[in-house]
């Protein structure tokens, strides 16, 4: 799983900016061109044809296990296409078993979300990479009011923006909405409300749940409240509060765990080193001192967490779960080390994102599988403006 969420203490909103295309297929344009299914060009797909109701087989003619492999065999390019054709199918798309069949049938993709500022500096919008081009399409706007400060995960093939903050005239006001963007039938819709408004909190997917932790609450108190979603009730649930209040933090999964670090705490003074590690299993925390502090970057790859330091931008610190330790890699780099970096995940490599916009500026990318000696590379990887956060959806 790879949950890679903005810098919540620098990150702008959303802003409403201008209005671009958002046809069902513009994330995939450059599989646009292959040919149409068979499939979808017979009577056998249309709406005399199709289901009405849940009570009627997927395809007729068809057991309804056979008629899933067959809707998972469709190219992503198509399935907005198929999802519009009748509720059965586009309910089916939407599902956990929908991801599941694409797996046993070879058809998932890899395909890099970004999200990013105008070169402008006018507003931020998501946008999806293309996988041969490398160039980048946008998403349709995200509804709601424009926030800053909340947290982005990866569930199910969908990205969360969870909570956040938005300011109306010089006054904050947190957040509980959760908005979802669904990469198969390129939309959004809104998830349930959490049940703490929060803002520049730490949250992460693990064993298929989603658990926010900390940060600010509506009066600006620091929280060390926490909660979890359940995709499968649309429910959030507040489990128990980690031991002391926390807010800048940020959380991975490990080893079927939620690991929480890096932030501050009022309980400490300067920046916090303890993480709060909570167990799903027995539904408890437990805690050590040995984390990361202000850390600007972070993805997990693999089984180890990779982290970046304010303090120290010329190196990765990665984290081994089994034993808690870290190991630091030197980038290879030389000169002024006023560049920061974020990170970004693509076919099981780590990215390296500048955040100074301009040619000049390469991505960097590291393979922890490589060679030694070849583990650094510069890939041609860029979003269309200037980077904010990444996620990879797997879909």
């Amino acid at each position: 799983m790879v949950s890679v969420f903005a810098d919540l203490e620098k990150m702008p909103g959303f802003v409403a900016g201008k209005k671009r295309s958002t046809g069902r297929n513009m994330c995939f344009t450059n599989l646009a061109n292959q040919d149409k299914l068979t499939c979808l060009q017979t009577n056998h797909f249309f709406a005399s044809e199709v289901p009405e109701n849940d009570d009627s087989p997927i395809l007729p003619g068809l057991p309804d296990d056979v008629a899933k492999h067959c809707l998972a065999l469709v190219p992503r390019s198509n399935v907005p296409t198929i999802g519009g054709v009748c509720k059965r199918w586009r309910s089916f798309i939407q599902s956990k078993e929908f991801i599941t069949v694409r797996k046993l049938a070879g058809m998932v993709e890899e395909w890099l979300y970004f999200l990013t500022m105008d070169t402008e500096g006018e507003g931020t919008h998501w946008e999806v990479m293309d996988r041969p081009s490398h160039k980048c399409q946008a998403l349709p706007p995200m509804p709601g009011p424009v926030k800053a400060g909340f947290g982005v995960v990866v569930l199910n093939g969908k990205l969360l923006v969870i909570a956040g903050y938005s300011t109306t005239d010089r006054s904050t006001f947190a957040s509980a909405e959760v908005y979802q963007y669904d990469s198969l039938l390129n939309n959004w819709s809104r998830l349930s409300k959490m049940n703490v408004a929060r803002y520049d909190f730490a949250c992460a997917e693990v064993n298929g749940l989603v658990y926010a932790v900390g940060g600010y609450g509506l009066d600006g108190e620091i929280l060390s409240s926490a909660e979890v979603y359940d995709p499968d009730t649309d429910k959030w649930t507040l489990i128990e509060s980690v031991r002391r209040p926390r807010w800048g933090c940020f959380a991975c999964s490990l080893d079927g765990k939620l690991y929480v670090m890096g932030g501050r705490s009022s309980f400490t003074i300067g920046n916090s080193k303890f993480v709060d590690v909570y167990d799903p299993e027995v539904h408890s925390w437990g805690e050590f001192k040995n984390g990361c502090v202000m850390v600007t970057a972070h993805a997990v790859l693999g089984k180890k967490l990779f982290c970046m330091e304010w303090k120290n931008q010329r190196k990765l610190a990665i984290f081994c779960s089994e034993d808690n330790s870290w190991k630091m890699v030197p980038l290879p780099l030389t000169g002024s080390s006023s560049v920061d970096f974020r990170f970004g995940i693509f076919d099981e490599k780590l990215l390296l994102f500048s955040l100074e916009a301009g040619p000049s500026y390469q991505t960097l990318l590291y393979d922890p599988n490589a060679a030694k000696g070849s583990e650094w590379q510069i890939s041609d990887i860029k979003p269309s403006g200037v980077f904010l956060c990444s996620v990879t959806i797997k879909a």
